[in-house]
């Protein structure tokens, strides 16, 4: 649905860099989880970190930084979601990529101080975990797919809180 305006070559390209934000954590969190506790996919199938080969450039820089995600997540709000001279569907795409990643995080954090806590490496932790990166690598090709199509990702009830929050 491309309701504001038609969408250009570099609205596109520009509408799929944020969600190299969720993409990177969602790596993060894999190997992560598969180093510390040996457990998700990458744990069970060790060829899948070979996906990872070409964001590791961009894992180190992101890693290097102390703060970087906040940092990134506070530029991205104020000088893109916020900014009413951007295209709505660039704004819209940067809000539902930092919408991905703060969910991850949440799901991160329940993993690592609740679940894991309570249930350890387990076949429950296992399958949340897998859910989690597994749901939210699913919203983000989705996404990217949409965004390359010059249509909007309509992700139940995430979209519709970007859409409160671009106006």
């Amino acid at each position: 649905m491309t309701w504001r305006s038609t969408t250009t070559a570099q609205d596109r390209a520009f509408g799929c860099l944020p969600y190299l934000l969720p993409l990177i954590e969602v790596s993060l969190l894999a190997v992560s989880f598969a180093m510390g506790y040996n457990i998700g996919l990458f744990a069970q199938f060790p060829v899948l970190s070979l996906i990872l080969v070409p964001l590791s450039p961009l894992i180190q820089i992101y890693t290097g930084f102390p703060f970087a995600g906040l940092i990134v997540f506070i530029l991205l709000l104020t000088l893109v979601v916020r900014n009413t001279n951007i295209s709505h569907f660039i704004r819209f795409n940067t809000m539902q990529a930092i919408l991905l990643d703060i969910l991850l995080i949440l799901g991160r954090i329940i993993l690592s101080m609740v679940i894991v806590p309570v249930a350890g490496a387990s076949l429950i932790t296992d399958t949340i975990l897998n859910i989690v990166l597994l749901g939210i690598l699913a919203a983000i090709a989705y996404s990217v797919v949409q965004t390359v199509r010059g249509q909007y990702a309509e992700i139940p009830t995430l979209s519709e809180a970007v859409y409160m929050q671009v106006r």
